[in-house]
């Protein structure tokens, strides 16, 4: 089960309305061995496509390098699709490296760049996925997590 604090929830939705009709991409680091997601690391998808995503490959380098430093990994890594369902696609398996990392799939196909929406409108789902193999999980939305600490957000532009 993927558990994720509601700011960091909001964070991806909103990414994904604003990039919408390109996909949306990014990461929420968490402590290494934690399995918490908290900082929101939203990322330019340098494809600029409306139906694929692509990390650009200097701000990859450079927040796996920030990431080693800091003692976290990608504990969610997500995406958003524009036209189709909140599920992974072949090539979102294909491209599936991280096999401890929650695969979050965001779409706004019906809603788009609506942001001033009330209420959870679009598909948020989550799958591990681990050698090819896609599982979903539940989410579970939490106010904040219990230790104390709110999450934070890096931009890279």
């Amino acid at each position: 089960m993927l558990r994720i604090d509601r700011a960091s929830y909001d964070a991806i939705v909103a990414h994904a309305r604003r990039d919408h009709p390109d996909e949306a991409c990014g990461v929420v680091a968490g402590p290494e061995g934690s399995d918490r997601p908290e900082r929101f690391i939203p990322m330019l998808n340098a494809a600029r496509s409306p139906t694929f995503y692509e990390f650009d490959s200097g701000d990859l380098l450079r927040l796996y390098r920030e990431m080693d430093d800091r003692d976290e990994v990608p504990v969610v890594v997500y995406h958003s699709h524009t036209a189709t369902e909140a599920h992974p696609s072949r090539t979102d398996i294909s491209y599936a490296s991280e096999p401890f990392a929650h695969y979050v799939l965001v779409s706004t196909r019906e809603h788009g760049d609506q942001t001033g929406l009330v209420g959870d409108v679009v598909e948020f789902r989550s799958f591990r996925i681990v050698d090819g193999v896609v599982t979903e999980e539940d989410v579970d939305v939490v106010e904040s997590y219990l230790f104390g600490h709110s999450p934070t957000t890096v931009v890279y532009d």
